[in-house]
């Protein structure tokens, strides 16, 4: 019996030696705990922390499908090419487009460093597909803002209304790369001073916008905002046609479903018109865009209900160019708009040797529609 216990008492003890050894060899280290995504609500809803870092990032934007009919003269409607016998004819003008947007935020010593980018990719009647355009990415630390931008006479101080078209009397060119500085006075005044270079655009309507020396275009904005609405005017300086133009406008809360604004432009053209000069600009430039010295837009928004709002705008200048625009826009669920619109636009110099004709219209007044299905995220 002693020999048999100390054989069964050391067999127990190998055992468990062998055991311990063996689970030694297989102990597996505890997984690291994981990163989920944080969220950052510093600079609104729809933000969150990049991992391992203290930067805030938001992405969102749009898919958008337009279709319009009419004159092409009102931006809406397209001229086709009969197939068989070759004739002009009208017909659809769609675009679908995808846009994406980015922002970042994130706190430093200096104030806060911000960035925001927007990229659009674009379908248009049958394609191909365009390339994709930037519209934005700039970078701003505090009130200072580097990069690719909208005018702040544009932006600043606002655009001409709620209306898919508007720009038939334009107003602006918008795209240029900046150094701004804004700033916040305290007691609703705000201001922007921005250096700028300009851009150009293309084709019969060219706007020669790009500055052409070392020395920049020069844009300067205040604004006054209220619970009633605001003021705000800008002033800005072509630096290479060394021409003056300026805006004004004025903005109403009249009740919490009727706002209303109108917007005056004036500018000066004297080299504008001088045919002299190896790049003529034909009486319109960057900051001056419409025909004639002056132009003016007004109108408004009333919204019926949190879903369905009206708006219009009507429009005109010293080149006895008119234009009304008016649409519905409705919210199907949150993030999904449905905006049916009817623009028109009278050419006051249709015709004419100096009608500069910036919409491309085919007769003297022109009309068109056009639905489009927003879905923003």
């Amino acid at each position: 019996m002693n020999i048999k216990s100390l054989l069964l008492g050391s067999t127990a003890a190998l055992i468990a030696v062998s055991g311990a050894r063996a689970a030694d060899a297989v102990t597996v280290a505890e997984p690291e705990p994981a990163e989920y995504v944080k969220i950052c609500d510093v600079y609104g809803a729809g933000y969150f922390y990049i991992p391992g870092t203290e930067t805030c990032l938001r992405v969102g934007g749009y898919v958008r499908y337009d279709a319009g009919v009419g004159d092409v003269g009102s931006f809406d409607g397209r001229t086709a090419t009969d197939h068989e016998d070759g004739d002009a004819q009208d017909s659809w003008n769609k675009n679908a487009r995808f846009n994406l947007k980015t922002w970042t935020g994130q706190e430093t010593e200096l104030g806060t460093l911000k960035t925001y980018t927007e990229t659009k990719f674009n379908f248009k009647n049958g394609g191909p597909t365009s390339s994709p355009t930037l519209s934005f990415a700039w970078i701003q630390l505090g009130g200072l803002r580097v990069g690719k931008d909208e005018t702040p006479y544009d932006q600043f101080i606002g655009y001409a209304g709620n209306v898919i078209q508007d720009t038939i009397i334009p107003y602006g060119i918008k795209d240029t790369n900046v150094v701004s500085y804004y700033f916040d006075a305290g007691s609703g005044i705000s201001g922007v001073i921005s250096l700028e270079e300009g851009s150009d655009t293309t084709g019969s309507t060219a706007i020669h916008g790009t500055i052409d020396s070392y020395v920049p275009n020069v844009v300067g904005g205040l604004k006054y905002k209220g619970d009633w609405g605001a003021i705000t005017g800008v002033v800005a300086y072509d630096s290479s046609y060394e021409e003056v133009a300026g805006k004004v406008r004025l903005d109403v809360n009249v009740t919490k479903e009727l706002s209303l604004f109108i917007m005056g432009g004036y500018g000066t053209d004297d080299n504008f018109n001088d045919g002299s000069w190896a790049i003529p600009a034909r009486g319109r430039g960057f900051y001056k865009p419409w025909g004639g010295n002056w132009a003016v837009w007004g109108g408004g928004t009333y919204k019926f209900t949190d879903k369905a709002a009206f708006n219009l705008q009507v429009s005109a200048d010293d080149a006895k160019n008119a234009a009304v625009a008016a649409n519905v826009a409705y919210t199907i669920v949150p993030g999904f708009t449905i905006t049916t619109e009817v623009d028109y636009v009278h050419d006051g110099k249709f015709g004419d040797a100096d009608d500069f004709n910036f919409t491309k219209a085919d007769k003297k007044n022109s009309w068109g529609g056009i639905v489009r299905f927003q879905r923003s995220f």
